[in-house]
Order: structure tokens, then C-alpha cells, then sequence
């Protein structure tokens, strides 16, 4: 019997639906609120490694997500000089195990479309442009309320709502977020023939410019810089400032550098991280993905530490008989160290190029292989 008949989802995006999903499959009555008006996902693309995709088949949707994403198992290393010579092809880790590749490649609003569908069609009840202004619990219950007016009885709330989480603030979690010294443009362009898998340059301009294909006729291309305030430039002197970067890399770089022309294609953010170490509940309410944990995307992680807080939450709810403290420590001890390796890797391995330093980087990529390689 499961632990909880009703509950409350607050937020869209990958933590969230996913929680919808699981909960809903096992005949679990779910609401899920988002504050946007639509299915919406910032940024142009996702890379979604071998531990996402393991979640995303349990979720039903591995067979959408393959057709309308990329897939692809080997990682290249290429020179910043005149030619963007190739120095290295890697295999990468298959992280979901042999039967998966081990990366994917996608456009992030395709994914948070897909996540969404396979959620409605499983009955949870998807309210956009919703905001949940209060959560009121007791021992049995949690009673939410929204702005429009609205209130309703949950067993249950799941607080996924992001790095700025309101329902972290509603519970008085001061959790700091800080920025980790760097910033990375990013740009959705057509994808040239020669852009097969993941790319990475490092040195040169930026600290990493690199590019990952999210379908068949799409790629988004990134360059990691120091961060710097960029919200005072136009859109066109956005556009310029990721052009003048861009011509100093060949190779791949020399057939997309061409379709920079689109400003509004255009993203700048900084690197940020933080940690909630310790619980990630405040009685029936919990938190999961980036509300508790954000990394930098040095390992492409973010996507996949959500999806698995997200499957190893709806496990322990529907196995479980009552919500206690057993099942919190259950929770806590499946996620915390398992995440806090992921989040310090990803700030280590950018602190080093920051530095200047010469890491043992492939010592810290095998550590990371080797612990989320094992099922969540």
C-alpha cells in the first residue's frame, strides 16, 4: 500500500513531471501546478547522459526521446588552433548501462513537452500558470494554497520548482546560491553534417567551447568565459560578442559560425551551485532537483540527479505504508552523498581551468562514471 493517495507537484520541469509520472502510474492522485502559462523550458538544448536516460525509460518516454533527440556514445577533443584539429575520440562512459547510448542530445522545450504529454495521459491534472501561494501542514496532511483563490488537501507536496524555489523560501530554508567564477553563452543553430557527437575545445578564447547535436537538422553550440555582467548588452551586441569568441575556433566551429545571426538564440548565464546538506524535508513538504542541488554543467549532470530524485522519491512513497521519519532517512540516504559527489566534481573540474590548474580530470570523470553507473 502506498504511503500517500493524493499529491501535490510544485513545478514543471523535468524533477517535477517525472514525480507526476511515477506517482500517477501507480494509481496515485496528482496535481501538478507550474507558474508559467504553457509548457516552457529555458535554454536551446539539454544533454542528457546515461543515468537520465535509465529514469526516462522507467517514465515510458525513452523511445520518444531517442527518436526526437540525438544519440551518440563517443566524446572528441579538438585543438583551438587553425584547423580545429581532432586530438582525441573517446568512448564514453554508457552510465544507463550497454543497452543505452550514452548520451542524448535534445532541444529542452521538445523534452519538457514530452514529459508533460506522458503525464496528462496518465490523468495527473497539469494547472499552468499557477502559483502556490502557502502550504499549510499537520501530522496527516498538507493544504496548499493558490493565487487564484483556491485551496486543496494534499497527502503530500513536492516542492520542484527550481534554483530560485519558492517553496524553499515558504519553508524558511535559507539555502545560498553563489555563482562559481564562470559564464557560457549558448546558441541553437542547424546542425552541419561534421557534428556527430559532443566536441570540446579547451583553451583559446574560452575556457571550453564545444557543441552537442539535439536532433537530426539542430545543434547548440556554447562558449564558457569568465563571468561577467552581460544583462546591460543589447541583443545584437550579444550576438557579436559570442561571434567574436566563435572565430577563434575551426574544425565544426567554421560551419556554425555561420548561422550566428539570430540574437534571440542567444543565451548568457552564469555557473552556480548549491547544496542543501541535510533533509530535504520540512514534514509532508520535500524538495528535489534544483530547489536542493544545482551543479555546474561541467558533467552534464543537472538533467539526471533531478530525474533520479525524482524516481527514487516515487519509490519510496509507493513502497512504504506511512510517511515518516524512516522513509526521510530512506531519502536522504539514497540522494545526499550520491549528489554531493556529482556537485563538488562539477565545481572542482571548472575551479581547475579557472586556476589555471592541471588536474587529474580523468581520476574525477571515472569517480563520477563509476557512481552514477549504479541504478539510484
Amino acid at each position: 500500500m502506498s504511503a500517500v493517495r493524493s499529491v501535490l507537484v510544485i513545478g514543471g520541469g523535468s524533477a517535477g513531471t517525472a514525480t507526476a509520472i511515477l506517482l500517477a502510474e501507480q494509481g496515485i492522485a496528482v496535481d501538478l501546478v507550474e507558474t508559467n502559462p504553457d509548457v516552457t523550458a529555458l535554454g536551446s538544448g539539454i544533454t542528457l547522459q546515461g543515468n537520465a536516460l535509465r529514469v526516462l525509460r522507467q517514465l515510458g518516454v525513452w523511445e520518444e526521446v531517442q527518436r526526437r533527440g540525438y544519440s551518440f556514445s563517443t566524446l572528441g577533443l579538438r585543438a583551438s588552433d587553425p584547423t580545429g584539429s581532432l586530438l582525441a575520440e573517446i568512448s564514453d562512459a554508457r552510465t544507463g548501462g550497454p543497452d543505452l547510448p550514452a548520451t542524448v542530445g535534445m532541444y529542452r522545450p521538445e523534452l519538457a513537452r514530452i514529459l508533460t504529454d506522458r503525464a496528462v495521459s496518465l490523468g495527473v491534472k497539469v494547472r499552468f500558470g499557477t502559483v502556490c501561494t502557502g502550504l499549510d501542514q499537520d501530522t496527516d496532511s498538507v493544504r496548499a494554497r493558490f493565487d487564484d483563490g483556491t485551496s486543496a488537501r494534499y497527502d503530500l507536496a513536492v516542492g520542484a520548482d527550481g534554483v530560485r524555489s519558492s517553496t524553499r523560501r515558504t519553508l524558511g530554508i535559507a539555502l545560498r546560491t553563489r555563482p562559481t567564477g564562470m559564464g557560457i553563452w549558448r546558441a541553437f543553430t542547424p546542425r552541419p553534417d561534421s557534428v556527430t557527437r559532443t566536441d570540446l575545445y579547451y583553451g583559446g578564447a574560452a575556457y571550453i567551447a564545444g557543441y552537442c547535436p539535439v536532433d537530426t537538422a539542430g545543434l547548440y553550440a556554447y562558449l564558457v568565459e569568465d563571468a561577467q555582467y552581460r544583462s546591460e548588452l543589447a541583443p545584437d551586441e550579444r550576438l557579436a560578442v559570442m561571434r567574436q569568441m566563435a572565430e577563434h575556433y575551426h574544425g565544426p566551429w567554421d560551419e556554425i559560425r555561420p548561422h550566428l545571426h539570430d540574437p534571440s538564440r542567444i543565451h548568457y548565464t552564469w555557473f552556480e551551485t548549491h547544496l542543501l546538506d541535510g533533509p530535504w524535508n520540512r514534514g509532508r513538504v520535500v524538495l528535489i532537483g534544483d530547489a536542493v542541488h544545482v551543479c555546474p554543467p561541467t558533467l552534464a549532470q543537472g538533467a539526471a540527479l533531478a530525474l533520479e530524485d525524482a524516481a527514487v522519491l516515487a519509490e519510496l512513497l509507493t513502497d512504504a505504508d506511512r510517511v515518516d521519519e524512516n522513509l526521510w532517512a530512506a531519502f536522504t540516504a539514497r540522494r545526499l552523498e550520491r549528489v554531493r559527489t556529482v556537485v563538488n566534481v562539477s565545481v572542482q573540474l571548472g575551479q581547475w581551468l579557472l586556476d589555471g590548474e592541471q588536474g587529474d580530470v580523468p581520476e574525477l570523470m571515472d569517480r563520477v562514471a563509476r557512481v552514477v553507473g549504479e541504478p539510484a
